[in-house]
Formats: C-alpha cells, structure tokens, sequence
C-alpha cells in the first residue's frame, strides 16, 4: 500500500503541480490520502486522453464505478491509484456519492456536445472541482462539513481551470464554454472551432472570468469561518485571482496566449494564503 501512495504522489506532483503544492501545507500524516483523491481526480480528467473513443471512455469511467461499489476488489488493489483510494474511503469514511457525482459530471467530457446553460456549467464545476475539495477537506478535519464553502471555492476553481484549458479544448472540438453566455455574446462556434478570436468572444470571456470572480468572492466572504485543519483543501483556489489577472491582460490572446505563473509566485501564494485560512 505504501508504494501505491508513492505513485500517486508521483503523478500529481507531474501532472497537478498546484495540489500537489497545497498539499505540503498539510500535516505529514494526512498527505498521501490528499495525493490519492487527486490521482483520483486525474486519473479520471483524464479519460478522454487515454480513450480513442466515447464508448472506450463509458467502459473507462464504469470500471471506476464498480471499483468504488466494490466489485472489482482484485482489480483494484493491482491500480495503485485505485487502492490508494479505496484505503482512504475506508480511513475516512468518504461518501462514495461524491466521487460518483464526480465520475458522472466527467462523462461530458468524452463528447463534443456544448454546455448548454451557465447553470449547467456551474453544476459541472460543483461536482468536480467542489467535490474533490469537500473530499479533500474531510480528510483534513472529519468533524466539520466545509461543503458550504466548497460550492463557490470549486466551481470558482473550475471556471479558472476551464478558461484556461480553453485553447486545448477548442482543437479537438469540445466547447466547454456556456451556451446561453456565448449566445448572449453573439458568439459563433465556426470562430472558436477554427481559432478566430473575435470581440464577441472576448466579451464572453471576460464575463466567465466575471462569474469566476464571483464565485472567489462567495468563497472569501465565508472561508474565515473554516476550521483551520482545512486550510490545504481549499488553498489551490487562492491562485485564481492570478489566472484571472493573465487572462484579464488587454494583450490576452485565448488561442495563443499560455496562462501561467510562475511556479514562485504561485508558491509565494499558497504560503500567504495558508496564513490566512
């Protein structure tokens, strides 16, 4: 089992530097439970890469589904992501409709089908981004419930995260982007399908990015009264208002310009944050 945390630790120090960074700030003793959910969280973002196809990717997510009912214990203990996992479940006493609502949500993403409402994107980001952080918190502090604060933390996360991921999306056809927003906007598909970047879609943008900030906000009206054992849980969220800030730049290009900080600011960050939380 040891070994199994190693590995997750080892793929989300690769793959998600920013958890893996919140992470340091937690005691000793809770952090390898901390790198499996977000393995977890990894290992089932990613599906669609590993998938060539839709179907590929409904049998991908359906294995995790009965690996988390418990139906494939054999199977599971030979992935160490999977057991890495299930033993922090047990330990903690994780709720399984979580991770499930979560393995349910990233099934859009095997499909180039368009969010269709704002709504609907926020949902996406409450079952992924809170949920991994509701989870995260648990781990942290049993005893308290910071789901309240999770809602607006993770879909703030999530929205900031898409954005982000934008350009990458927009070259192999999905369009995470809300419907309602880019019609509202004018925006047309064609445009981001082929790279266009259009005032309609800058405007769009900039009020995802709006609805981002609100979101932050909702999360920092209310963070000050979270115990502070749940601080690392939440402190990836600190750095949206920096992503915010790179893509809020006049000279911001959504199809050209990366959207990054600098490893030593965003730790400079999370340092200042946790002394805040």
């Amino acid at each position: 089992m040891p070994d199994a945390f190693v590995y997750c630790e080892n793929l989300v120090h690769a793959g998600d530097k920013d958890r893996w960074l919140a992470s340091l700030f937690a005691p000793a003793d809770r952090r390898e439970h901390l790198h499996a959910l977000y393995a977890f969280n990894m290992e089932i973002a990613r599906v669609r890469e590993l998938a060539r196809e839709p179907m590929a990717g409904e049998i991908r997510l359906q294995w995790w589904r009965e690996v988390l009912a418990g139906t494939r214990l054999g199977e599971a203990a030979a992935n160490p992501v999977a057991a890495a996992v299930l033993e922090t479940i047990a330990r903690y006493s994780l709720p399984i409709q979580i991770f499930l609502d979560l393995i349910e949500a990233r099934a859009f993403d095997l499909y180039n089908d368009p969010m269709p409402t704002l709504d609907a994107f926020a949902g996406y980001g409450r079952r992924t981004a809170s949920g991994l952080i509701a989870l995260a918190a648990r781990v942290l502090d049993s005893d308290h419930d910071a789901s309240e604060a999770a809602g607006p933390a993770g879909i703030a996360h999530a929205t900031t995260g898409l954005l982000r991921a934008f350009a990458l999306h927009a070259s192999r056809g999905q369009i995470y982007l809300p419907g309602d927003v880019l019609a509202r906007h004018g925006v047309d598909f064609s445009d981001i399908l082929a790279g266009r970047t259009t005032d309609a879609l800058r405007a769009a943008l900039a009020e995802l990015r709006g609805f981002a900030r609100e979101q932050f906000d909702l999360f920092a009206a209310c963070r000050h009264a979270l115990p502070p054992a749940t601080a690392s849980a939440f402190l990836p969220v600190a750095l949206v208002p920096a992503y915010l800030a790179r893509m809020g730049r006049r000279d911001y290009d959504p199809f050209r310009t990366p959207v990054e900080v600098p490893q030593w600011r965003r730790q400079f960050i999370l340092w200042r944050a946790a002394r805040k939380l």
